[in-house]
């Protein structure tokens, strides 16, 4: 199944990597008469629970958007509009943006593809990090391998690609905290091998339209 991606950069600022989600709130207010796509949000306040088709990204120091399908054609259609970046207060003019697209091919096949992670992937909700916390080491590596499969799968049913095949995923990754709207949260590093094809800086896992879980081939 072919989807298309666009990607839109900043190269000229610089932010760290936790503000993504300052990213996400600066274009989903000023966009927000556009599309729900933006912000996940409908005009009456109920939540999109859909997979993200735009998010929002600090990679290397670099401010970026990944948009795809409806995403991709919307980020394009408001690429124009960009003139200056306000993050908390302050205030970037924009003099440099790079905007590309391309289109993926999606598939579950017998080739191997690897993939690091860019930024932290979270790869646990509340409920089943206590499940995982109880496990000994091996029992977490099945654990998260199974995670990174289902992670994967829903990045498909997102983006609606049916998939026949079985997806096969594993993961060598390390622990690390972070935090997540004021709470302490486990997160991973870390790289994985998977016979599912995924874009460039794709986000998988929790939370990945504030920037987490994305992901770059090897």
């Amino acid at each position: 199944m072919q989807i298309t991606q666009t990607i839109i950069q900043f190269p000229d600022i610089q932010l760290k990597t936790r503000d993504a989600h300052k990213l996400r709130g600066y274009f989903g207010n000023l966009f927000k008469e556009y599309s729900p796509l933006l912000h996940n949000h409908y005009m009456d306040g109920s939540t999109r629970y859909a997979y993200p088709l735009v998010q929002y990204k600090v990679i290397s120091s670099c401010p970026v958007l990944v948009g795809f399908e409806e995403g991709a054609e919307l980020l394009v259609s408001l690429f124009l509009k960009i003139r200056e970046l306000n993050i908390d207060g302050q205030y970037f003019p924009v003099l440099a943006k790079n905007i590309h697209q391309t289109q993926c091919t999606l598939t579950v096949n017998q080739q191997l593809y690897n993939y690091s992670f860019e930024t932290l992937w979270m790869a646990l909700n509340q409920e089943n990090f206590r499940k995982y916390s109880l496990l000994d080491e091996k029992e977490k590596k099945i654990f998260l391998n199974h995670q990174l499969q289902n992670n994967i799968l829903s990045f498909y049913k997102g983006l609606s690609f049916r998939v026949v095949e079985r997806i096969m995923a594993i993961a060598q990754v390390e622990e690390k905290q972070t935090q997540f709207k004021n709470k302490s949260m486990v997160a991973f590093t870390g790289r994985f091998t998977t016979n599912a094809y995924l874009p460039e800086w794709a986000g998988i896992g929790k939370a990945v339209s504030r920037g987490y879980g994305t992901i770059s081939q090897l």
